[in-house]
């Protein structure tokens, strides 16, 4: 799998070059899948901000062939074998934000966290929550929803952390020196991005893509 894992989606030209990269061909050729369950899991999210996400700027406005939505926590009482081929047939899976340890147990219970590893070609685009599930953990300061069993911890496909909405306005928490006051409780690497800011992720290859502001934080 091909990741482009953003803090507030494909925002800048940069970042859409290096997603028609990953792609291999025009976005306007490619299909994609929306993937809003993180929203569920967070607080100071509502049907509101899900219809925000899809009707906004930055993850399915970009000129998709066709745009399908998926939402996880119905997909464990379709069965794998009604589910499992949409997402095996998108070019790319837009993963929302949210919060990322509800995201993560659903990806888990649903059963995609599974098909990842056979989903070689797929681009997955996260968004916050939606980059954060892919790293080891995101810290307890980010952890919103009471469910999870397994504290800060996600699916670890990448080998470092990400401290999303850097400098974003007015939000005070998420200065840089919050964000380096977070990576000191996070074993690793860490990277604190702005909205302009992606990480790419290809055969084991990290490339920050910015037009923005970002800084590596911890060790690496």
């Amino acid at each position: 799998m091909k990741l482009l894992l953003t803090s507030g989606g494909v925002t800048n030209p940069s970042i859409r070059e290096a997603l028609v990269g990953m792609l291999g061909k025009p976005i306007e050729q490619s299909d994609a899948l929306f993937i809003p369950t993180a929203q569920h899991g967070h607080p100071l999210c509502s049907p509101a901000s899900i219809w925000r996400a899809i009707t906004g700027e930055g993850l399915c406005d970009l000129g998709w062939r066709s745009v399908g939505i998926l939402e996880l926590t119905a997909v464990p009482s379709t069965g794998e074998e009604r589910w499992a081929s949409w997402v095996r047939e998108a070019d790319v899976l837009l993963v929302d934000g949210g919060e990322a340890t509800y995201l993560c147990h659903w990806m888990r219970e649903s059963g995609l966290a599974d098909l990842l590893p056979t989903l070689q070609e797929t681009v997955w685009v996260g968004v916050s929550a939606g980059s954060m599930v892919m790293t080891p953990r995101i810290g307890d300061s980010f952890v919103e929803w009471q469910g999870t069993q397994h504290g800060d911890e996600t699916l670890g496909v990448v080998d470092f952390s990400i401290f999303p909405h850097l400098d974003y306005p007015g939000w005070p928490d998420n200065t840089l020196d919050s964000a380096r006051r977070w990576a000191t409780g996070i074993p690793g690497a860490a990277y604190a991005i702005d909205d302009q800011t992606a990480i790419a992720v290809v055969d084991g290859v990290v490339e920050v893509i910015s037009a923005g502001h970002w800084e590596l934080l911890g060790a690496g």
